[in-house]
């Protein structure tokens, strides 16, 4: 589709977009861009990594003396 033509019918081009359509929009014969669909992901879900992770029980202590002198 000519650049002049997608000016003039971009909510029809992001319409067919929404469905799935690709356009290519050219200038003096020669593509330049593309209107494409965005892919949707999926919504993740909670508590798939559950068990990947390990907090110890003491991570918020204080750190020992001679480590902090290190800094």
């Amino acid at each position: 589709m000519g650049l002049f033509d997608a000016k003039s019918r971009l909510s029809e081009l992001v319409r067919d977009a929404e469905s799935g359509t690709t356009t290519t929009i050219l200038r003096n014969g020669k593509p330049v861009a593309r209107i494409v669909p965005i892919e949707q992901n999926a919504p993740r879900k909670f508590g798939f990594d559950d068990g990947l992770g390990y907090i110890a029980d003491d991570f918020d202590a204080p750190l020992p003396g001679d480590f902090l002198k290190a800094f």
